[in-house]
C-alpha cells in the first residue's frame, strides 16, 4: 500500500507539473486517470488533497511570482477538481445507494411491521375460528343430547300412555270380572234366598229367621265388596278427612295383604295441602308401596312427610334388595312405567321426583310438592 501511494504521488506530481507548464489549458484526462488510480488503491478525497498540496508546494511556491502563482493555483485547482471527480462520483453513487438502501430498509421495516400485524390478525382470526368451531361442536353436541333426550322422553311418554290405557283396561276388566263373578253371583244367591223365603212363608214360618239372616249376610257381603271397589278407585276418606287418615287406612290394608310393616310419620301442616296435591301424594305413596310389594322383597318400609324449604317432602324408603342406580331408566318395564307415572303426577302440580337405590341397600323415593300454589304463585295451598 505504501509503495502504491508513493508511486501515485510521483505520478501526480509529474502530471500536475506538465499541466502547469503548458501554455494553454489542455485536457484533464490525466487528472481523471490519477483519480481513478487513487480510488482503486482505496484513497479518499482527503488523501488525494494531501498529495495535491505537497505537489503544489513543490511546483508553485518556491520560484513563482505572485501573479504567476495565482494563475498556477487556479489551474492546479482545476486539475485537482478533475482528479477527485471519480472519487466524488463514487461518493455520490454511494450516497445515493445508501439513501436508496435506507429507503429500502424503511420499506422493509414497514413491510415487516405490516406482515407482523397481518400475522397477528391472522392468529386472532384463527383463534376466533377455532373458538367458533369449538362452540359449534359443543352446540352440535348439546343439540344432539337434547334431541336424544327429546326422543327418549317421547318414547317414555308413548310407553306411559300405553301403560295408562293398559292399566285402565285391566282395571275395567277387574271390575267387570268382580261384578260378574262376585256381585252378580251374590245377588243371584240373594234372589234365590228371597224366592225360598217366599215359598217358606207361604208354607210355614219354621226356619224363616235363619234364611233371613243368611240373606242379610249376603247383602252385607255385597255392600262390603262394593265399598272395597270404591275405596280402590277413590278412597272417600281422602276427600272427607284428608291425606293422613287416607294413608293410615291404605297402609293398614297394605300391611294385611303383603305382610310388610309400614311406619308413617307426618307434620301437622300437611292438612293444608290442597285437594289436587293431596291426591298426587296419595297416588305416589300408593304406587311406590305397590312397587315395593312387587319387586323389592322388603320386610318393612317407612313413609315420612315433612316440611322442607317451602315444600311438602314425602320420603318412602324400604329395606329391600334395591337395584343399580345407573340402570334406573332400564329396570323391568312395569317398574319403569310406574316411576314415569309418579314423575308425571308430580310434575303436573309443579313438584319434583327422584329415586335413589343401590343393590342390597333398598330404595328411596323422594316426592316434593310446593306448599304455595305453583300456578298462581301465592296463597296457601
Amino acid at each position: 500500500m505504501k509503495r502504491k501511494l508513493t508511486g501515485l504521488s510521483r505520478h501526480y506530481h509529474k502530471a500536475l507539473r506538465g499541466h502547469l507548464e503548458q501554455s494553454r489549458p489542455a485536457g484533464l484526462q490525466a487528472a481523471q486517470d490519477l483519480g481513478r488510480q487513487a480510488m482503486t488503491i482505496g484513497l479518499e478525497t482527503l488523501d488525494l488533497a494531501r498529495i495535491h498540496e505537497q505537489a503544489l508546494i513543490t511546483l508553485v511556491l518556491p520560484s513563482a511570482s505572485p501573479g504567476t502563482r495565482a494563475s498556477m493555483i487556479r489551474r492546479a485547482g482545476a486539475f485537482f477538481a478533475q482528479a477527485i471527480t471519480p472519487i466524488e462520483h463514487t461518493h455520490r453513487i454511494a450516497l445515493e445507494t445508501n439513501a436508496h438502501m435506507q429507503r429500502l430498509n424503511q420499506a422493509l421495516r414497514q413491510r415487516s411491521a405490516d406482515l407482523a400485524a397481518s400475522n397477528q390478525q391472522l392468529k386472532l382470526e384463527i383463534a376466533q375460528r377455532k373458538s367458533a368451531q369449538e362452540s359449534l361442536r359443543k352446540s352440535e353436541q348439546h343439540y344432539g343430547q337434547l334431541l336424544e333426550q327429546s326422543r327418549h322422553m317421547q318414547e317414555q311418554l308413548r310407553l306411559l300412555s300405553r301403560q295408562l290405557l293398559s292399566a285402565q283396561e285391566e282395571e275395567r276388566k277387574k271390575i267387570s270380572r268382580e261384578l260378574h263373578d262376585v256381585i252378580a253371583q251374590t245377588l243371584s244367591s240373594i234372589n234365590v234366598q228371597l224366592a225360598t223365603l217366599k215359598n217358606k212363608a207361604a208354607l210355614n214360618t219354621k226356619g224363616l229367621e235363619r234364611s233371613i239372616a243368611r240373606t242379610q249376610r249376603l247383602v252385607v257381603r255385597s255392600v262390603n265388596i262394593v265399598h272395597q271397589f270404591a275405596r280402590e278407585l277413590r278412597p272417600t276418606v281422602l276427600d272427607d278427612l284428608g291425606l293422613i287418615p287416607a294413608l293410615h287406612s291404605f297402609l293398614k290394608d297394605f300391611g294385611k295383604q303383603t305382610g310388610i310393616r309400614v311406619r308413617l310419620s307426618a307434620f301437622a301442616g300437611v292438612k293444608h295441602v290442597n285437594n289436587e296435591k293431596r291426591t298426587v301424594l296419595f297416588r305416589v305413596a300408593q304406587e311406590a308401596l305397590t312397587n315395593i310389594a312387587r319387586h323389592a322383597q322388603a320386610s318393612r318400609a317407612d313413609v315420612m312427610i315433612q316440611k322442607l324449604d317451602g315444600t311438602v317432602c314425602m320420603t318412602i324408603k324400604d329395606d329391600g334388595k334395591g337395584f343399580h342406580g345407573g340402570n334406573l331408566g332400564q329396570p323391568k318395564k312395569s317398574k319403569r312405567l310406574g316411576l314415569l307415572g309418579m314423575r308425571e303426577r308430580l310434575e303436573m302440580v309443579g313438584g319434583n321426583f327422584t329415586v335413589s337405590s343401590t343393590p342390597g341397600n333398598g330404595t328411596t323415593v323422594l316426592a316434593q310438592v310446593p306448599l304455595i300454589d305453583w300456578k298462581s304463585g301465592g296463597g296457601r295451598s
